[in-house]
């Protein structure tokens, strides 16, 4: 067989193959809908979601998630796991998926912060100056940002509201959703950056003038002690945040 040859049956079972998957995903995406109409019919008192609803929440998750795999964005668990969040949130609300899709407060603060911001980083526990890349360095710069993306996201959730929503005139007001989103953001970022302080090793290298997150016996110690990687501290920011905002958006969101 010729390279020419192979190249075409490559593209053949290429093609094949996402002949297949969509395929999968139409009966899928059906038979949830046959569930919900089931439900619906059962209990009399469920608004059953429309097929294309189903097909949406199952198409569009499994394209980002396969695109962020070929591009190797994400791994096996990552895209597996970005598929079922997406697919939940979407049939859940349209705004959640919209939501989902913006860059988050501490993606802004980490991304644009550094490039927009002039200033040396400083620790968020002791306020001094430390190298770019120590975890727990925040700027002003960083920290508006976090504000604004988290603003953003809001902005998001509460216009596809305004577009998907039919019966928003008698539910309580949503537009303190934007300053909630910027509080969050914010409060995000600064969580972040505490457990980064205080969780994460930050040491400068003396060999390449970097920082690093692994104690080593050229790296000094800049802040921090080697509880946490990056992932975790992550994860129990997001955990703290969606814990405390929640409770104060309740004592504070207005009924009229």
């Amino acid at each position: 067989m010729t390279d020419f040859d192979d190249n075409i049956y490559k593209i053949y079972i290429k093609m094949i193959t996402n002949i297949v998957i969509l395929s999968l995903i139409i009966c899928i995406s059906l038979a949830f809908w046959i569930m919900s109409m089931t439900a619906s019919t059962y209990y009399g008192n469920i608004r059953p979601v429309s097929p294309w609803r189903w097909l949406f929440s199952v198409v569009v998750p499994v394209l980002i998630a396969c695109n962020g795999f070929k591009k190797k964005s994400l791994d096996h668990s990552g895209a597996l796991g970005g598929l079922v969040v997406g697919f939940i949130l979407t049939i859940a609300n349209f705004s959640f998926f919209t939501s989902l899709l913006m860059s988050a407060g501490d993606t802004w603060a980490s991304e644009v912060g550094p490039v927009l911001s002039k200033s040396q980083p400083r620790l968020i526990t002791t306020w001094e100056r430390v190298p770019v890349g120590t975890n727990g360095g925040v700027t002003v710069v960083g920290l508006a940002s976090s504000l604004l993306g988290g603003t953003f996201v809001g902005i998001t959730y509460f216009l596809t509201q305004l577009v998907f929503v039919n019966d928003l005139d008698i539910s309580a007001p949503q537009w303190p959703i934007i300053v909630f989103g910027g509080l969050a953001g914010l409060l995000g970022s600064i969580v972040d950056s505490y457990l980064g302080a205080t969780m994460q090793f930050s040491g400068l290298d003396e060999n390449t003038g970097m920082v690093v997150n692994n104690p080593t016996n050229t790296a000094t110690h800049i802040a921090g002690k080697p509880i946490l990687d990056n992932n975790a501290v992550n994860l129990f920011s997001s955990i703290l945040t969606a814990l405390l905002l929640p409770t104060v958006a309740c004592g504070f969101w207005p009924t009229e």
